[in-house]
């Protein structure tokens, strides 16, 4: 069976593991937690990256940093993992889906104005596959609204939108390092702060509460409880296993967009005659290869090839049921304007294996059957 995500490993992980377990220091901040920060904000231009234990903990921080209340509003795409909308519900804000865009499977940036009541406090553009929303617009409404925004960068390690790294765009950006990712630490996360001014009181809710991270930096003597706070930072064996994958980032990323292009490329023939769609990357979108998809005609169709897929032992998987026809979605959640793309659209897409160490000939037999079933 070809599976759908093999978790990279490059091999020196187990190296770096066993160094922290040396160094007596497993619990979170250790050395290699230091090292993934500092390559995060070198690498987005962030002010500060904080590893996190998940980027639903990074979620829920940015929406805690944000002071999301009861009677807040959130404008989200409903074509996302639950984690996104969880982060504001907890507060108590009520979610607002809008359509995407049947191009990208992004929030479609022209239906968000409409959506904003001056009860609206922050804005949630999903990165879907590494491909950036449209932000130059997204941001400027942001700006004339006096509204927050918080880039969900799960799958967007390593893409760009117009040069600028996502995640580090808007006021947070959230990425995950879960096993499905292109870099990963089991499970964990990160928050990147734009604003210097938030970063103490981001350290502070990260660490229980306490200004422990002054403490260790020998800016006071002694650290204490000042304010509420809980445990999202993981442990330094975690980031060891991501700091492996961090410095050989480039390697990692060009054996996957290897992968991803040649998928492009053969299926080509198929979209020209009508089969598939491909993905659409704009060109001011610098992408990461964190998946292939393709777009069926419609559900019955999607269904069949997964099947099929199957069968010739290979996995291949759809995606999000979007948010807004969940039960916890219409609890929390309203949909706002017509529901044109998000649900046909999410219907039709199927995920083909894509993971670092990808064979050509694993490659070779997927794009073989999926052309045997259009065509054999």
């Amino acid at each position: 069976m070809i599976p759908f995500n093999v978790p990279p490993f490059l091999g020196t992980e187990t190296d770096f593991l066993t160094q922290a377990i040396n160094n007596h220091k497993i619990c979170g901040d250790g050395p290699f937690t230091k090292e993934c920060h500092a390559w995060l904000e070198k690498k987005t231009g962030a002010a500060k990256a904080l590893l996190t234990t998940s980027c639903t903990d990074a979620l829920e921080m940015a929406a805690l940093l944000l002071d999301i209340k009861p009677g807040d509003e959130v404008i989200l795409p409903s074509f996302t993992f639950c984690s996104t909308a969880d982060a504001f519900a907890l507060r108590g804000a009520k979610l607002v889906f809008v359509d995407i865009r049947p191009d990208t499977m992004n929030i479609d940036e022209n239906k968000i104005e409409d959506a904003i009541t001056e009860k609206t406090k922050a804005i949630v553009p999903v990165h879907y596959a590494g491909v950036a929303c449209e932000m130059d617009t997204i941001l400027d409404i942001a700006r004339r609204h006096g509204i927050k925004i918080v880039e969900d960068a799960a799958q967007a390690v390593m893409s760009e939108y117009k040069g600028q790294a996502l995640g580090a765009i808007g006021d947070f950006g959230c990425y995950s390092f879960h096993e499905t990712k292109n870099y990963s630490m089991g499970e964990g996360g990160a928050i990147l702060i734009k604003d210097p001014a938030k970063i103490e009181e981001a350290e502070i809710l990260r660490e229980k509460g306490t200004n422990r991270s002054v403490f260790l930096r020998g800016q006071i003597d002694k650290y204490t409880w000042v304010n509420y706070g809980s445990s999202y930072l993981p442990s330094d064996m975690n980031a060891a296993y991501l700091w492996a994958q961090l410095k050989e980032a480039d390697k990692i990323n060009n054996d996957r967009l290897a992968s991803w292009q040649k998928y492009y490329d053969a299926f080509e023939e198929l979209e020209k005659e009508g089969f598939v769609q491909r993905p659409i990357v704009p060109a001011e979108c610098k992408h990461n290869a964190h998946m292939f998809y393709l777009k069926a005609k419609d559900l019955e169709e999607r269904t069949a090839l997964i099947s099929f897929l199957k069968q010739n032992d290979i996995l291949a998987v759809f995606h999000y049921i979007p948010l807004h026809s969940a039960p916890a979605g219409k609890k929390f959640g309203v949909f706002h304007g017509e529901d044109e793309y998000t649900t046909a659209e999410s219907e039709r897409l199927l995920r083909l294996p894509m993971y670092y160490g990808l064979t050509d000939e694993d490659i070779d037999k997927v794009i073989d059957t999926v052309i045997k079933f259009y065509k054999g």
